[in-house]
């Protein structure tokens, strides 16, 4: 295993306990760009409305205020848990070219759902998916939930 997903992951994860301290679920997301994180995310923080407030999200719009494009292309989300279905939307929308996993989902997962947003193919307006890795630190993921 890529010994930089262990490093990017371990910081997920201190995330997710830090969400779960917190009273919210167990998920925290890292946006990786040249080796450096360039963004975090807490799931239920309140830099974003509640229904707005995952993880992914909050990693990727701190990121973006952070090199300030929304073109992330040339970056890699590391997330506890699978992306759900709204995260996915976004992740496409602003180019992630990798998204490293840590345990999958069920029903909402954009992978793993009837409705695979983050993997689709033929969406013309968001070009080639990105490349995903699951099962990094899945059972140490797991238990932060």
């Amino acid at each position: 295993m890529n010994s930089n997903h262990i490093t990017y992951m371990k910081r997920c994860l201190t995330l997710a306990r830090q969400a779960k301290a917190n009273g919210k679920p167990g998920v925290g997301s890292v946006l990786v760009k040249n080796s450096e994180i360039i963004g975090e995310g807490i799931e239920g923080s309140r830099d974003l409305p509640a229904v707005l407030a995952h993880a992914e999200i909050l990693a990727i719009v701190n990121g973006i205020s952070k090199i300030e494009t929304k073109d992330l292309s040339d970056c890699t989300l590391y997330t506890t848990v699978e992306p759900c279905v709204m995260c996915s939307y976004i992740i496409r929308s602003t180019g992630i070219k990798h998204v490293v996993i840590g345990t999958t989902t069920s029903a909402v997962g954009g992978v793993t759902s009837n409705y695979p947003i983050l993997t689709a193919q033929g969406i013309e307006k968001w070009k080639t998916p990105p490349t995903v890795t699951t099962g990094v630190m899945e059972q140490e993921c797991k238990e932060a939930l």
